[in-house]
């Protein structure tokens, strides 16, 4: 089955984001279609043979004529006829205002309704013929329509000019957010230069190959990942890391797409296509991350499918039951209800809650943090015990001391190592790729037969002699396991331990956890005592050494069971990635992380910091709180005004602000997690 993405255009309203995804899926050709309104985005999967875009295309527009698939965003041009349109409406309403013949008086009020009613009533009609849907286009339609007809044609023309003219500034308000969204995460290169036949042309980072060369001017982002072959600079990888020191590279060294060149011209060999890009990667994780709902938006979604037909049965109710249990009359209790209908479009709640989970994870990678979905910022936020690897995650993981210890005097040091770096190459646990790093003037020698086992280590073929790196076990020694020991034909020859140090803010963010109520532990293949030395250098009381990826396993999922599943797992390694995937939040570091642990974790931070996991909290935290902000705030203004409403205290003009007053005001709060105080 193929994955397909759309971008959309004219898309304002989150109900109608909803219309069109349920419409998608109905169609049998179409499967898992989710409509992010967040990032006017659609994602399907198909096996549809013919042209899949118009199969969509035809769908949304029997749900929503306006809505239109594009290629490249265009400029909305639609609110421009909106206002056209509203003003004209108010135009012939002051009209209706001052004139005194009452014919004329009433063709100028019957011309405004008109007017300013046709979106809405083209809506509310489509809707409810088409597909059999009542949505707030009928509640707004009945409530000005039975406004006229009692007699109260101004408020019903006001409740439409201030209901169209909400409706413009929530597409202004949500635009203005997105493209605040969209600024935070601005790292797609536009152009690449390209070296070919000794001429350099800009070309699009999409048509560079692999192994092809790249020249990266002073002030121009890095536009895809590769290797410096000439040149000496610094990179600014703040938009990629959310931190602001430069890092030097030089000959050599591995530079990230997305980074900015601050110094001279670097010369690059691209090691990755766009598509497998860092750049690619982010922006994708980034663009699909609102597609996986949490629970709050899958709520609001499932209730939005009743809610208006409810409402509008208790509006009936109200017009039959209060002139029998009251002294109202019917004209008087048929206004309340028209209130009542205006009062209770669901707009705040289905616009604000999707946006401002969108607005955190957008504010989480300005800061360097990847949340591959809504749901794992609900996750971590109600997390009570976070499991810590220690290698790359505590510890830095780059190795740069080491003591080598040689047990047999017929072998030199210098073969040693070669043994070591050779055999190392072809391993994919963590600390290999740091030990190949640490003897890079080495040269490497051939070897065969490797073998490699999780957890244990490795063993493979020199000419004739048989060798063994790994764990004291492994290589059947005695010794207590405080290195990486190497065997020739059974026999120790020698042992290598390596320093990766402990990460400065290792300590400082342990303590605030535990601070936060949130216990910490550590789990690491280390040897009891060199566990427990890292353990209390960081504050970790609780520690679990010498375990195998397996043993991890089976001890996060007891951990799981003791703390109702609220735990979270921090790793690097590929033997990481199962406990990774596990967790109820998987977090990765990003920058030595193996692509398996990335693959699998939920969250991923670039810039491999630990305070970065309190940055997440505080932000995850945040998006909680507003958006109990917006419920309380949106349900309490609406339920005070509808009581108002049927105490005959309120009037359209309340009902107006409770709908449309209380969407902007929500909105404008949700905005404050992307502007929030480092």
């Amino acid at each position: 089955m193929n994955k397909y993405k759309f971008k959309l255009n004219y898309l304002d309203c989150a109900s109608c984001a909803q219309k069109i995804e349920n419409a998608l899926n109905k169609d049998k050709n179409i499967h898992n279609a989710v409509v992010n309104f967040a990032t006017l985005t659609i994602s399907l999967e198909s096996d549809f043979d013919d042209n899949i875009q118009k199969l969509v295309n035809g769908i949304i527009q029997k749900v929503e004529n306006d809505v239109q698939i594009v290629e490249v965003k265009e400029k909305r041009k639609i609110i421009n006829i909106d206002v056209i349109r509203i003003i004209i409406g108010i135009i012939l309403f002051i009209f209706s205002i001052f004139i005194t013949n009452n014919i004329i008086k009433e063709i100028f009020t019957i011309l405004a309704y008109i007017i300013l009613l046709s979106r809405v009533i083209k809506k509310a009609i489509k809707g409810l013929i088409s597909n059999f849907i009542i949505d707030e286009n009928l509640l707004i339609t009945i409530s000005c329509i039975g406004a006229y007809l009692t007699h109260n044609t101004h408020e019903g023309l006001m409740v439409i000019i201030l209901y169209e003219i909400g409706k413009i500034l929530e597409s202004m308000a949500i635009n203005n957010s997105r493209k605040s969204i969209s600024n935070l995460m601005d790292i797609k290169p536009l152009y690449a230069n390209l070296k070919k036949n000794n001429k350099i042309v800009k070309v699009n980072p999409e048509d560079v190959q692999l192994n092809d060369i790249i020249v990266v001017k002073k002030g121009e982002k890095v536009p895809l990942d590769g290797i410096v072959i000439n040149g000496s600079s610094y990179l600014d990888k703040s938009m990629l890391t959310g931190e602001v020191i430069k890092e030097k590279v030089t000959i050599n060294d591995n530079v990230l797409s997305g980074s900015i060149n601050t110094d001279n011209i670097l010369s690059i060999k691209v090691t990755k296509l766009y598509e497998d890009s860092t750049v690619s990667q982010i922006l994708s994780l980034v663009e699909n991350a609102t597609d996986k709902k949490a629970k709050t938006e899958n709520f609001v979604t499932k209730a939005s499918l009743i809610y208006t037909p409810v409402i509008l049965i208790l509006a009936l109710l109200i017009v039959v039951f209060l002139p029998i249990f009251t002294s109202l009359t019917f004209q008087e209790s048929l206004y309340r209800s028209l209130i009542f209908l205006v009062v209770s479009c669901p707009c705040a709640i289905a616009i604000s809650i999707p946006l401002a989970y969108f607005s955190a994870i957008g504010a989480a990678s300005s800061e360097g943090i990847l949340i591959k979905g809504s749901n794992y910022l609900d996750g971590i936020s109600n997390i009570k015990e976070i499991i810590f690897d220690k290698t790359g995650t505590i510890t830095n993981g780059n190795f740069n001391k080491y003591d080598l210890k040689i047990y047999d005097n017929k072998y030199l040091k210098e073969d040693i190592i070669k043994y070591y770096k050779s055999g190392e190459e072809l391993s994919v646990h963590p600390i290999a790729k740091s030990i190949v790093n640490l003897f890079l003037d080495y040269q490497s020698i051939k070897i065969n037969n490797f073998h490699e086992e999780e957890g244990k280590g490795i063993s493979f073929k020199v000419k004739n002699d048989y060798i063994k790196i790994g764990s004291n076990k492994y290589c059947n020694t005695l010794e207590d396991n405080k290195g990486i020991y190497l065997s020739i034909n059974d026999l120790l020859v020698a042992r290598l331990i390596i320093d990766d140090g402990i990460k400065k803010d290792a300590s400082t963010t342990i303590k605030k956890l535990k601070e936060l109520g949130i216990n910490v532990k550590m789990f690491t293949g280390d040897n009891k005592k060199l566990a427990l030395n890292i353990a209390n250098l960081v504050g970790i009381d609780d520690v679990c050494y010498e375990l195998l990826p397996n043993d991890k396993y089976n001890l996060l999922e007891k951990e799981l069971d003791k703390y109702n599943g609220s735990v979270a797992f921090v790793g690097d390694g590929i033997n990481d990635a199962p406990s990774l995937k596990m967790a109820k939040v998987g977090i990765s570091m990003g920058m030595i992380g193996s692509d398996a642990a990335i693959e699998a974790s939920d969250i991923v931070i670039m810039n491999d910091n630990l305070n970065s996991i309190l940055v997440l909290l505080n932000i995850a935290k945040k998006n909680n709180v507003i958006i109990k902000e917006n419920l309380i705030f949106a349900i309490g203004i609406k339920v005070l005004v509808l009581l108002l409403s049927l105490l005959g205290i309120s009037t359209m003009w309340q009902a107006v602000f409770a709908d449309t007053g209380v969407t902007l005001l929500t909105i404008i709060n949700t905005t404050r997690i992307i502007k929030r105080k480092k």
